[in-house]
């Protein structure tokens, strides 16, 4: 991750929910519903400290990279499961393999020792991850509320006391989008957090609330809570707009190829219309052209006449 800018004293005495991991860009931008939860992501994994990380639903792994690389900044060592059918659904669209392939190959050149990619369905992974074996818990499958709900009910025993549950999409109430509804069930004030930009992301303490920048979030009064929601907001944006430049340069790379096209175009046509002024003129100075003169005029006095 590159910082986004060098932050200064005041700014943290200020607001102290902020630091300086909030302000680093990750290392890997793909395409991601998740991005603009980037900043928060790095600046939870400074605050947590999670030795062990269990994400279910992983898609294009931006979630994944953004808390591997923060550790990984930090010197911190850490596991992360990413849990994944890696098929799609109906909500994030259904695709092939190659999805997964991208995310092994990213995960195993630079976070060999961190992340570990588990495919196949929650449910059958279950066995696998004892009671309070997580610090950290990402719910991010299927959005429908029965779905979600039985991914909660099925995994929140997995995160030790002190550790910290997020849900994302808590937003999103459109179609069958139902996480909104489990989030309302399960957050209780003083313990659960709430962000409203980048479709929502819900943040659950387990147990005891053990570190102090996590108690200043769930306990913030409404006013710092606003003024919280709008700082990681913003540097969220930033990684958004930042994660567009190569979308950016794709797009003036091809729009330099429809301009060199249509010039060509131009030249074409423009020879065409000098080879067709030379044959013109040629043909006005031939001989049969000269010789049916007189039958062309006949033939406009002819047509005035009628």
């Amino acid at each position: 991750m590159k910082a986004q800018k060098a932050i200064s004293s005041e700014s943290m005495s200020v607001r102290p929910w902020l630091r300086p991991t909030a302000y680093w860009l990750p290392e890997h931008f793909v395409d991601s519903a998740w991005l603009t939860h980037g900043a928060f992501a790095a600046w939870l994994i400074d605050v947590l400290r999670p030795r062990d990380v269990v994400e279910l639903g992983t898609h294009n792994g931006f979630s994944c990279f953004a808390f591997a690389e923060a550790a990984k900044r930090l010197g911190h060592r850490i596991s992360i499961h990413a849990l994944d059918s890696w098929e799609g659904d109906d909500h994030a669209g259904f695709y092939g393999d190659s999805t997964y392939h991208a995310v092994r190959s990213i995960a195993g050149r630079d976070y060999e020792e961190s992340i570990e990619l588990h495919r196949g369905y929650f449910s059958e992974l279950r066995p696998n991850f004892p009671a309070a074996c997580v610090d950290l818990l990402h719910i991010d499958g299927r959005h429908g509320y029965e779905d979600v709900r039985e991914d909660y009910e099925q995994w929140r025993d997995t995160v030790r006391d002190g550790g910290v549950i997020l849900f994302h999409d808590i937003a999103e109430r459109r179609d069958d989008f139902g996480v909104w509804r489990l989030w309302e069930e399960v957050a209780e004030p003083g313990r659960a957090f709430a962000f409203e930009h980048g479709h929502g992301l819900g943040v659950l303490a387990v147990g005891d609330v053990v570190h102090e920048p996590l108690r200043v979030l769930f306990e913030a009064e409404p006013a710092d809570a606003d003024r919280i929601r709008d700082d990681f907001a913003r540097l969220g944006a930033v990684i958004a707009e930042v994660a567009r430049i190569p979308h950016l340069k794709a797009e003036v790379a091809s729009l330099h190829e429809v301009v060199e096209m249509l010039q060509a175009e131009r030249l074409r046509l423009s020879d065409a219309v000098v080879e067709r002024d030379a044959a013109l003129a040629s043909l006005r100075e031939s001989t049969s052209w000269k010789i049916t003169g007189p039958l062309r005029a006949a033939g406009r006095v002819i047509r005035r006449d009628r």
